[in-house]
């Protein structure tokens, strides 16, 4: 085989399977954060759920009035 085409297969070869990686190490990122997004959602639901309940509970419950406690 020519020298020279030897070289520039090698250097093909190299470049993917450097790319290769690159796209397993990417791939791997790309479904961790998935998975963070996923559970930073359902944490979001939880918060907005319990945000949505004091709302009611605050709304239904009497006011208070705004005065100065007993102790001032």
């Amino acid at each position: 085989m020519d020298p020279e085409l030897e070289r520039r297969l090698i250097e093909i070869e190299t470049r993917v399977a450097y790319q290769d990686d690159a796209m397993i190490k990417l791939t791997e990122l790309v479904q961790a954060h998935q998975k963070q997004l996923y559970q930073l959602d359902v944490r979001f639901e939880t918060l907005l759920e319990r945000f949505r309940n004091m709302l009611d509970t605050r709304a239904s419950s009497q006011e208070i009035p705004n005065e100065r406690p007993p102790h001032y």
